[in-house]
This record gives structure tokens, C-alpha cells and sequence, in this order.
């Protein structure tokens, strides 16, 4: 279909060169109209050329300078998460021991590595992993298990090369959340065409004490975060691209300006658009490491929706929403949902091809769980042109459901179980190792006045998140009134991640959950910081005392960081001195 551009851009050029009536009765009292703007600056705002003043402050040439600014888009994130990576690889097989949920995602990686499947180990193999031989007390049985493989299978690549050990099982881990840093850092870039911006939210994550504590320990949810910001970058990406490609094809005036042009707004197709089905694999991912992701994929799928019509109204649509509707749902549905579906059950290929082998005296040996149910209990015939497809697909199917059983019948109590409603302040984090050593023992000093502290806590930066409380505050009012749709994507990660939980209350569930949404906090924190700088033309007075204020608020969370990271790392410490860092009674 060729579509008529000539006339939309003669009736826009038209419209936008003659005043309308009330303009011109307007004039008579000083009204000037709105200045002409670009379409194609309103769809794809250009990034701002980098600034050289700080680098010929340092005494640079203009040519050296010119070029270390261009390289700061990838050289400050680059840098920033150097820092992040040396903070989370130090020490990283410290404590030397299986702390909290390791004992189950750790044990089940190598068995995935053993067998493609989740085998079973003894009670006491924690001891045995740890001892000197080592003892790896697993047996190829079958074990019941209520979360995907992906996060595990992550988790096994760092044991694959450095062994069942605190170091290896906790390697991967450390690694992704390395990368997370500066993974934010450019989406930050992106999101709010500032490379200083960027970088100060890759910074906020690399001093979060709930980020740091979990890309140490080798559980699942940093690897849930990790697949949800990929996909929530790959979005922005296509964001990007798929305006970029609609302002392309808009008429330009006399003054060389784009102009809105409905019958193009409204026929055009955006084209292949990878990024958006590479955020499809990302939110598969997700899913296939926790089902909360299931949440984000539909969050997400709505939000890239949101973005298309408001691309088509800027663009000259006179019906967005049908129009989105009809060119762009369809598409958006077909890059996320079945890709989501394709990689989750790809997902369970190593559960798949552990078919195992059947005898009359010891049943199905070196199989799943469930692998053979519906052969079994089912009662599905394994005969037939497509048992081999069907059966394991049924079987699946009935295991997912065990499993959706078991979580929203999960009510036992727990120590640390806390409430969504206090996650944000960090009322109740989790204790992820605690001992007591002596005087001389274990790193305690011999000299100390009594036994001292070693303790791995799951504390966000108490600082940072105050902090965040108010920065969402402040992205409702963006969002809301001033109709700022980055306000309106940080939330909606925030959202995702958080507002889920409230529907399930009743359930024992944890404050490090959280850590899912944490990049957002940070995202939502620079846009704050961003706004206390000031705008763009703000007099020198004004950005003398944004700058001030930012910076003091920045350097009380490093410092709140740094005061806290004993208790994130295990060391430990005087009991006095521990007693000083449990700000709140429900810390303890």
C-alpha cells in the first residue's frame, strides 16, 4: 500500500504558516504563539553533544578533549561498574559456608549439571560440601523443587568453573550484578539523554546494600533482576528505533521542520523490530528464574503499547489508540508473549531430555520430577504418532501446577517474613548468616571486650531508599500532572516488582524480593536529583545550590553504605559496634 503524503504536508505546512483567528486577535495584546518546534526532536530527542569543559579545565587540548567526551557515553558507565565488579568480587567466597537459600540453589545447580535435573541430597551434605575431602552426598532421585531452572543453570556455569564451592556458586551471581550496574548506568544515558544522570544511577545500585548482599549469595532473584532490567533496556531501545523510523517519514516544511502528518501516523508500520522480541527472550528468562516475572511481562508489554500511541498522537494520528490497536498490539503480542512462552519451556530442555530408563523392580531411574506423569499417574497412552511430544508437555503442565499449589498455599511462619507495605523503608530485612566468635577466633580480635559479631544482612542503604520514597513521590506528580512518560516507565518498573505481592499477604514472603526493583529506586532517585540541580538555563546561583545538595545527598549514602558494609560482607566486628548499626528494633 503506498501511502498519499503530499497532501497531509501541504495542509500541515499550511495550517502551521497561517495564524488561526484567535491567534491573530491575540496579537493585539502582546500573545506570540508557541515557538515551532521539530516533530522529529519531540519523537526522538537527539542525544546532547558532550560537553568538553571539565576536560579542558583539567588543561587538555580541544581535539583530546572532544575526543575523551565522546568516549564518556561509554567510558564513565564503563568505569562505574569497574568500581561495582571490584566490591562484589572481593572477598567473595566469604563466609565460607552455605548461607540461607544457597542450601537449595547452589546444591540443585551442580545436580542440573549432573543430570539436567534437581537430584536429591542427603541431610547433611552441607557439612560434606565444606569438609576437607569434599563429599558431594547427591543421589540421581528425582527431587520436588518450586522454581524454574534458569537461575539455577546461571548458578552452575560459575560451579562448572571454579567448582562446588562458595566462590564458584556464588561467581555468576557477582557477575550479573556487576553487569546490572552498567547495564542501569546506559539505560540511565538513555532514558534521560544525560551521561552524568546515567552514571549517577549506576552508582546509586553499586552502593545499595540489598543489591551488593545478593550479587553475593547465590539465589535466585538477582538473576530475576537482572533478566528484567535487560528487558526493560531492549524496550527502550526499541523505543528509540521505532520513533526514530516514524519521524523519518514525516513531511518537512519550508523551514525545514517535520510536521505532524495524520495519513502517515496512521498507515505506517514500524518494520522489524528485534529489540522488542530480544525483550521477549529477556521476560522468558524471567519467568523461567521466578514466576514473578509474569507480572512484568504483562506490565511491560502494556507500557511498549502505551509508548506506540503515544508515538502515533505526536506523529499526527487522529486516533491513536485505534491505530495502535490495529498496526502495533498485534506485533507487540507476537515479540513478547509466545517468544516469553517459547523460552520459558526451552527453558526446561535439561527436565526434557532426562527421560531416564524404566525397570518393573525399580520404576524410572535418572528422570525428572513428574517427568513420567503423564504416563503414569496421568493416564495418557505413550503410544501414538505425537506421545512423545504431548506426554512430557502434559507433564509439564501438571508439575507447574504442584508447584502454583505449593506457593499460594505457603503460609508457614518465618523469622524474617515481612509485609510489602514495609519493604520500601526496610523494616524487616533478612539475616543471611550470623556468628558469634570469640576473642581470637575466627577474625575476632583477641584484645576485644567480648564476643563479637559476624553477620551477612539483606539491608538495603537505609539512606537511599528514604531517599526513594520521596523520588516516587515525586514521580507520581511527573507522571500524573506533567505527563512525563519517563516518570511513567520508572514507575512502572517499580510497580511490577512491588505492587504483585500485596495480593498475596498471607504468605510467607521476604524483604528481599525487593532487590527485583531496586535499579528503578536508582532510576527514580537520579530523576530526582536531576530535578534538584535544576533545568537546563538555570541561573549560576541556582546550580550552585542544586549541586551542593545533590552532592551532599550523594556522599550520606556512600558514606551510609561504607558504615554498614560490615554487616553486608560478614566481617566481623565488636558487639557494641554491631548493636550501633541496628538503627531499628525489627533489624535484630
Amino acid at each position: 500500500m503506498t501511502i498519499d503524503t503530499a497532501t497531509g504536508a501541504r495542509e500541515g505546512r499550511a495550517a502551521d504558516e497561517q495564524p488561526l483567528p484567535w491567534q491573530l486577535r491575540l496579537r493585539r495584546f502582546g500573545y506570540q504563539g508557541r515557538a515551532r518546534t521539530d516533530v522529529r526532536d519531540r519523537l526522538a530527542p537527539p542525544f546532547p553533544e558532550p560537553g568538553t569543559r571539565l576536560w579542558t579545565a583539567l588543561g587538555l587540548g580541544p581535539v583530546t578533549a572532544a575526543r575523551l567526551a565522546r568516549w564518556a557515553g561509554w567510558g564513565g558507565p564503563l568505569l562505574v561498574a569497574l568500581f561495582a565488579g571490584l566490591l562484589r568480587f572481593w572477598r567473595l567466597g566469604s563466609p565460607n559456608a552455605v548461607i540461607f537459600d544457597e542450601t537449595y540453589y547452589a546444591k540443585d545447580a551442580w545436580s542440573l549439571l549432573q543430570y539436567g535435573y534437581e537430584g536429591t541430597w542427603s541431610k547433611d551434605a552441607n557439612g560434606k560440601l565444606l569438609e576437607t575431602p569434599q563429599q558431594i552426598a547427591l543421589s540421581e532421585a528425582p527431587s520436588y523443587v518450586v522454581h524454574p531452572p534458569v537461575g539455577k543453570w546461571v548458578i552452575a556455569l560459575g560451579e562448572k568453573f571454579f567448582g562446588l564451592e562458595p566462590f564458584g556458586w556464588r561467581f555468576m551471581v557477582a557477575l550479573l550484578g556487576t553487569l546490572s550496574v552498567l547495564m542501569l548506568c546506559r539505560i540511565g544515558r538513555r532514558l534521560f539523554r544525560s551521561t552524568i544522570l546515567g552514571c549517577l544511577a549506576g552508582g546509586l545500585l553499586a552502593v545499595d546494600g540489598l543489591h551488593f548482599v545478593m550479587s553475593r549469595t547465590a539465589l535466585l532473584d538477582l538473576v530475576l533482576m537482572f533478566f528484567i532490567l535487560a528487558a526493560f533496556g531492549a524496550l527502550l531501545v526499541d523505543r528509540d528505533q521505532a520513533r526514530a523510523r516514524l519521524a523519518a517519514a514525516l513531511p518537512v516544511g519550508s523551514d525545514g521542520l517535520a510536521r505532524p502528518d495524520a495519513a502517515i501516523a496512521e498507515r505506517l508500520g514500524l518494520g522489524w523490530r528485534p529489540w522488542r522480541i530480544a525483550a521477549g527472550v529477556c521476560l522468558g528468562l524471567a519467568c523461567g528464574t521466578k514466576w514473578n516475572g509474569l507480572y512484568v511481562l504483562a506490565a511491560f508489554g502494556l507500557m511498549t503499547v502505551v509508548w506506540d500511541v503515544g508515538a502515533r498522537r505526536i506523529a499526527g494520528a487522529w486516533h491513536p489508540y485505534r491505530t495502535a490497536l490495529r498496526r502495533d498490539v498485534p506485533w507487540a503480542f507476537l515479540a513478547t508473549v509466545p517468544v516469553a512462552l517459547a523460552t520459558y519451556v526451552a527453558s526446561w530442555t535439561g527436565w526434557f531430555r532426562a527421560s531416564g530408563s524404566f525397570s518393573e523392580e525399580l520404576g524410572w531411574r535418572r528422570s525428572g520430577y513428574f517427568r513420567h506423569w503423564a504416563e503414569t499417574d496421568g493416564g495418557h497412552s505413550s503410544d501414538g504418532a505425537f506421545a512423545w511430544l504431548l506426554n512430557p508437555l502434559r507433564s509439564l503442565w501438571h508439575y507447574e501446577k504442584e508447584v502454583y499449589d505449593f506457593h499460594v498455599g505457603l503460609d508457614a511462619p518465618h523469622t524474617y517474613q515481612s509485609n510489602p507495605w514495609s519493604w520500601l523503608v526496610q523494616s524487616r530485612p533478612v539475616s543471611y548468616f550470623y556468628e558469634s566468635p570469640k576473642p581470637g577466633e575466627d577474625g575476632c580480635p583477641a584484645d576485644a571486650a567480648g564476643k563479637c559479631a559476624r553477620e551477612v544482612l539483606a539491608l538495603g542503604t537505609p539512606l537511599l531508599w528514604w531517599t526513594a520514597c520521596f523520588a516516587l513521590l515525586y514521580l507520581l506528580y511527573r507522571w500524573a500532572l506533567r505527563r512525563d512518560w519517563r516518570a511513567g516507565a520508572i514507575l512502572c518498573g517499580t510497580g511490577a516488582g512491588l505492587l504483585p505481592w500485596f495480593a498475596y499477604q498471607d504468605r510467607t514472603i521476604f524483604s528481599f524480593y525487593a532487590v527485583v526493583f531496586v535499579p528503578f529506586l536508582c532510576l527514580a532517585v537520579a530523576m530526582l536529583l536531576g530535578a534538584v540541580l535544576g533545568p537546563q538555563g538555570a541561573s549560576e546561583r541556582r546550580r550552585v545550590v542544586g549541586v551542593a545538595t545533590t552532592g551532599a545527598l550523594v556522599l550520606l549514602i556512600v558514606w551510609n553504605f561504607i558504615y554498614f558494609f560490615p554487616i553486608y560482607t560478614g566481617q566481623p566486628i565488636p558487639l557494641d559496634s554491631w548493636r550501633d548499626r541496628m538503627w531499628l528494633d525489627t533489624w535484630i
